[in-house]
């Protein structure tokens, strides 16, 4: 339903091959307990990927559109073959959440962002927490693309198709003087390895993804940012706001990979920067992370904003965990 019929066969005759005892049964030894919010399925399927994308699974590249293959049932006994042949790699990749520097989440962030700066008419600086490769403190050179128009340069490689839908984001002048992320295992896109790992958790069959990434990679190759090793916690302790200059925390689908302590301590750090806030030192907190808006209402992944001085709490849209179409409220 999110748009990889690939992944939810192959979950699904995965999930057949661990009650039957198959060999999934043995590299999954150890994680029956695991929390879903541990995104294990994905970790399983990421090291999967990654075997086929760095050519130690060359019986599977016929059947992965990431390697310009063709998606079939028939692939798996070679998946069973692959999965064997390498217990101890796939095992490895379940120690390591996610790295989905997923580049559809920035028209959320951006478009977030341009209504705040049309509040905020200050130059921005711009810190992100699970920042994975950092791809999305570029956001505001990707171009977007929607009903009635388009937003971003136009010399950009990622094009966002059908990015904003509903009341679209104001067109402000948008300068950003400032941009670090900070992640726990940060990736380095510059290399062949980090390359590797953030193409391995895109889902095979979704090609639109795929080549954004690929274009986003070439942008963060043009545009520096600083990126550190760093807890959440520990980062935004860093972190201060700055008069004549607005300063913005955001994150996407990262709050989940945080325990309860972490997430205190950003929260509570938050609160300590919103008390230092005024009308010519503003900080806002984004974020894109699934929310039930109700007790016993359904899961949605929201865009919220919380901006100081004034202490407001909003939530702007909603969209898909990948991104567009960003539904404006």
């Amino acid at each position: 339903t999110l748009g990889s019929p690939m992944y939810g066969e192959l979950l699904d005759r995965i999930a057949a091959d661990v009650e039957a005892g198959g060999v999934f049964a043995g590299v999954l030894a150890g994680h029956e307990d695991d929390p879903i919010s541990s995104a294990t399925p994905l970790r399983l399927l990421g090291g999967l990927h990654r075997l086929v994308l760095g050519g130690a699974a060359p019986v599977l590249a016929p059947y992965y559109p990431s390697t310009g293959g063709t998606w079939h049932a028939d692939a798996w006994p070679g998946i069973v073959a692959t999965a064997r042949a390498n217990v101890d790699r796939l095992q490895v990749a379940l120690t390591s959440a996610p790295q989905t520097n997923e580049v559809g989440r920035s028209a959320a962030l951006i478009g977030a962002l341009l209504r705040m700066v049309s509040q905020f008419p200050y130059p921005v600086r711009l810190f992100e927490i699970g920042s994975s490769a950092g791809l999305n403190l570029r956001a505001d050179l990707f171009r977007y693309r929607y009903d009635g128009g388009e937003w971003g340069p136009a010399w950009s490689p990622v094009v966002i198709e059908d990015a904003w839908q509903g009341v679209c984001p104001p067109d402000v002048p948008l300068r950003i003087i400032e941009r670090h992320g900070f992640d726990v295992a940060p990736v380095d896109a510059g290399s062949a390895a980090g390359r590797l790992t953030l193409l391995s958790y895109v889902w095979p069959d979704m090609s639109e993804r795929m080549s954004r990434l690929r274009a986003a990679l070439d942008v963060a190759g043009r545009v520096p940012a600083g990126l550190d090793r760093m807890s959440a916690a520990d980062a935004v302790a860093g972190l201060r706001v700055v008069r004549g200059t607005l300063t913005v925390l955001w994150h996407s689908i990262t709050w989940q990979y945080l325990d309860a302590d972490e997430q205190v301590a950003v929260t509570a750090r938050a609160a300590e920067l919103a008390s230092r806030a005024d009308a010519v030192t503003p900080f806002v907190w984004l974020c894109l992370e699934p929310m039930r808006r109700d007790p016993g209402g359904r899961n949605e992944f929201v865009v919220r904003a919380r901006c100081w001085p004034d202490g407001t709490d909003e939530i702007l849209g909603v969209c898909s965990p990948h991104g567009p179409p960003v539904v404006w409220e």
